[in-house]
């Protein structure tokens, strides 16, 4: 009986691309799978058919041969291409799902069969630092925990005089593959945790870890500007790898304490700056808190609480800025306390030439006076 074309199978055009063979032999073999089927007799013969299909289909050397030859080209009784499980096969059509699960490391063909290596994990330490700090920048030393090889077994975790043995369960290969129906799934070997090796005895020093918890000292430098909540890398002093895997990193996390002067708002800093009424009144010149020194500035008469002034480059350099931000000056008119009667009198004297003088003193004052009259007419 002649056999049925292998694009017809697999309802294909011959031009169909690699990941349209696929996933036809993926929704066939699904369909006609004789664990889905058991009372089909004819659903084992067509699932042969699919994946006879998909094999010679899936091999690009198969393909061409077939396309030229047609069943002669990859027919071994006919000095062909041969069959085989080739290139295809349907724990290759379906590896690529499974192995992303349980990590296999890709599709079906090529994976690692030895002791599945591990990337140490990421660390974090919490460095809090004053504003001052930020701004200029420092270098400092930290202690963090650090994994070292246990002295007595030298790392291999056995008790002296005694070494690990290989993993009877996986064969020291640190997986194992599992069926579950028509799939074949690899996972980390249980009993080995994917090392290949059991210890026996483990050492006393260690308890069969190889390696003693110890804390280092690490120097870390403090780049100028940075912000609360950067991070700083130290590649490479993370916690280690397992089975010889590269070890993770550190992260320095930066906390700014809070200021009793300044908040900072990126690269800008605000004060407020409480004054005198008579300076406010009279205007004149003031000294400001900046983080390197103090700053003069000159305040008009007539300036009224709330009233911001600007200085600057008097902020910080942040770690990316070419250049300082700047220095917001919040004015505070302090109400002046505890007066002696000589004080209390000027300032009556002083209030009722300023009554006399009218609206001119005190324009707020006259504006406001005039809104809450409009709105009780």
């Amino acid at each position: 009986m002649a056999k049925r074309d292998f694009y017809e199978i697999l309802g294909l055009a011959k031009n169909a691309t690699d990941d349209e063979i696929k996933k036809a032999y993926r929704k066939l073999a699904m369909k006609h799978h004789p664990d889905r089927n058991p009372d089909s007799k004819g659903a084992e013969e067509k699932f042969k058919e699919v994946k006879e299909a998909y094999e010679m289909l899936s091999d690009p050397q198969k393909r061409e041969a077939y396309d030229r030859y047609g069943h002669a080209g990859v027919d071994p009784n006919m000095g062909g291409g041969g069959g085989g499980a080739g290139a295809g096969g349907f724990a290759d059509a379906f590896g690529d799902i499974f192995g992303d699960i349980f990590g296999g490391g890709g599709g079906g063909r090529g994976r690692s069969s030895g002791p599945q290596v591990y990337r140490g994990a990421d660390l974090r330490y919490n460095l809090e630092i004053t504003l001052e700090q930020a701004a200029h920048g420092f270098d400092t030393t930290i202690r963090v925990p650090s994994w070292d090889e246990c002295d007595t077994c030298h790392g291999s975790g056995a008790k002296p005089g005694t070494s690990p043995t290989t993993c009877g369960t996986c064969g020291g290969h640190g997986q194992v593959r599992m069926q579950q129906g028509f799939f074949s799934i690899q996972q980390t070997c249980p009993k080995c945790h994917g090392s290949g090796k059991v210890i026996p005895e483990p050492c006393p020093t260690c308890a069969g870890a190889g390696r003693l918890k110890r804390n280092k000292t690490l120097e870390v430098k403090i780049p100028e500007g940075i912000d609360d909540g950067m991070r700083i890398r130290s590649s490479g002093n993370g916690e280690p790898g397992m089975n010889g895997g590269p070890p993770g990193d550190l992260y320095v996390e930066i906390h700014i304490k809070q200021h009793e002067v300044f908040q900072r708002d990126g690269d800008d800093l605000h004060c407020e700056m409480p004054i005198s009424f008579a300076k406010a009144a009279l205007g004149g010149e003031i000294e400001a808190p900046t983080l390197s020194g103090k700053a003069s500035f000159t305040i008009p008469e007539g300036t009224q609480s709330g009233k911001t002034f600007r200085l600057r480059g008097k902020g910080i350099k942040g770690v990316r800025s070419g250049y300082a931000g700047d220095l917001f000056c919040h004015v505070v008119v302090e109400t002046p306390v505890k007066l002696t009667e000589r004080q209390k009198d000027l300032l009556r004297e002083f209030e009722k030439l300023t009554n006399e003088g009218g609206a001119k003193h005190s324009p707020q004052t006259k504006t406001w006076k005039d809104k809450v009259k409009e709105f009780f007419e």
